[in-house]
């Protein structure tokens, strides 16, 4: 029984293994070219979200941490755009 009751364990360790390994997917290098968004402070001022192509031209509110603006246009990027 107690044979049977690892292989059980085994098994179920494997298949959350798998499971976690699905729904994390490959490995990317964190490197240029992967970044998120791009900060211009001088000549001009900007920051562009390169997943949804937003930008805003208040670069220091973004610093300070007001990713709200980014934030909508992300999820109208990924969700959709829904009618009320």
């Amino acid at each position: 029984m107690k044979v049977l009751e690892a292989r059980l364990i085994e098994r179920e360790l494997n298949r959350q293994a798998e499971e976690k390994a699905r729904l994390k997917g490959g490995h990317v290098a964190a490197g240029w070219g992967n970044q998120i968004r791009s900060y211009v402070l001088h000549p001009y001022k900007m920051v562009k979200d390169h997943r949804t192509g937003h930008e805003t031209g208040d670069p220091f509110s973004v610093l300070d941490g007001e990713l709200d603006e980014l934030m909508k246009a992300y999820l109208k990027e990924t969700l959709g755009e829904q009618e009320p």
